[in-house]
């Protein structure tokens, strides 16, 4: 930028000093001719020195008009100038926080509009980030609906099926365990066949228990969601299924906010705490610490299972409410609680979902409507 001011004020210098010698030649001219012709001899070496000295006047004038030029041209165009080329750049690379100083009389307004330009790009570029994290958000809002809604179909699809055959099943299961009965009565000097027997009603009291909850995925709400009081409700799970096996070695803690009131029906509720109580043991293999938790956060009711268990995997935790996806050994669930638990809470105007808690382990939230 220097090199090229000063080529500039270099040109305009000789221009503006050759015109100006261009115009007083001629008056120099016949000045001098009538020195010559008026003044004494000794006086003409004067006139000869002046004419050695006119020359090197000449350049001199012309390097001292340049460098005021380039002055001039250099604080009032140049360095502006420089200073808003930069800019410039830093606005090609999205670099907004453009600092510009004054320009003078020359740039001063294209600098501030340059400002102007990257405040309005800024601007926009904060609006733009804003909508596209609204749409993330949108779009996941929308994923977890479709998912919703699948889990939905699928229960739904499945409550169908089992609403067709349960009968047509429990009448033979019936038949089987009462067979089974008189077998085991018949057997009793028998070991190996009442242990045959013994496997037998175990199974078949499993495929019981599968069409049962198969039935509870199909069936409509048993009633109509009524103000209940959650810490009572609450503490009577826990403390019932505290009692067996799988809690033994089980610390069960409870924290509620006293006088809480929710929109949901006691029988159902039960049932999900108490399978989310018993999963959370089953996680932890019999030893570790659960905590259930009830509070009020704005227009819902919050419900907590805490466990100190291994956590959810990312596989299990998409899966986690899809009827029969089960992380147990082979003979140790059905895979329909939370499938079920989850239709129970829907039926309910509620919300059931799973996470990782931060201190580990997992973290499953009922969410309640509260009366108004």
């Amino acid at each position: 930028m220097k090199i090229r001011v000063a080529s500039i004020s270099f040109l305009l210098a000789a221009i503006s000093v050759g015109a100006s010698w261009l115009s007083l030649q001629p008056s120099l001219a016949a000045l001098l001719a009538f020195a010559q012709r008026e003044l004494p001899v000794k006086s003409l070496e004067l006139v000869t020195r002046v004419k050695l000295v006119l020359p090197v006047t000449l350049a001199m004038v012309l390097v001292a008009v340049a460098a005021l030029t380039f002055a001039v041209i250099h604080f009032t165009v140049g360095r502006p100038l420089a200073r808003t080329e930069k800019a410039i750049e830093q606005l090609g690379r999205l670099e907004l926080n453009v600092n510009l100083d004054s320009g003078g009389p020359l740039l001063s307004r294209l600098q501030r509009a340059l400002v102007r330009m990257a405040d309005a790009v800024q601007t926009e570029r904060a609006i733009t980030f804003q909508r596209v994290e609204e749409l993330k958000q949108t779009n996941d809002k929308l994923m977890r609906a479709q998912a919703e809604l699948l889990a939905s179909d699928r229960l739904a699809t499945v409550g169908k099926l089992a609403a067709g055959v349960a009968h047509e099943v429990g009448n033979p299961l019936s038949g089987i365990l009462g067979y089974l009965s008189i077998i085991q009565s018949r057997a009793k000097g028998q070991p190996e066949m009442v242990e045959i027997a013994s496997a037998i009603e175990n199974e078949v009291t499993r495929i019981d228990q599968i069409v049962r909850s198969l039935l509870d995925l199909g069936r409509p709400s048993r009633g109509k969601p009524m103000p209940l009081e959650v810490g009572g409700v609450l503490h009577a799970a826990t403390r019932l299924v505290s009692k067996g096996p799988e809690l033994t070695q089980v610390t069960v803690t409870e924290e509620y906010e006293p006088g809480l009131v929710v929109l949901a029906e006691s029988g159902p509720l039960s049932q999900v705490v108490i399978n989310l109580v018993l999963n959370a043991a089953q996680a932890m293999e019999g030893k570790g610490s659960i905590a259930v938790r009830a509070h009020r956060r704005g227009e819902v009711a919050l419900i907590e299972v805490q466990d100190t268990g291994p956590g959810l995997t990312p596989e299990a935790q998409a899966r986690l409410f899809e009827p029969f996806f089960t992380t147990k050994t082979a003979g140790k669930g059905t895979g329909l609680g939370l499938a079920v638990s989850q239709h129970l809470l829907t039926a309910m105007g509620g919300k059931l979902r799973a996470e990782n808690a931060p201190a580990g382990g997992a973290l499953f939230t009922l969410e309640l409507p509260v009366p108004h």
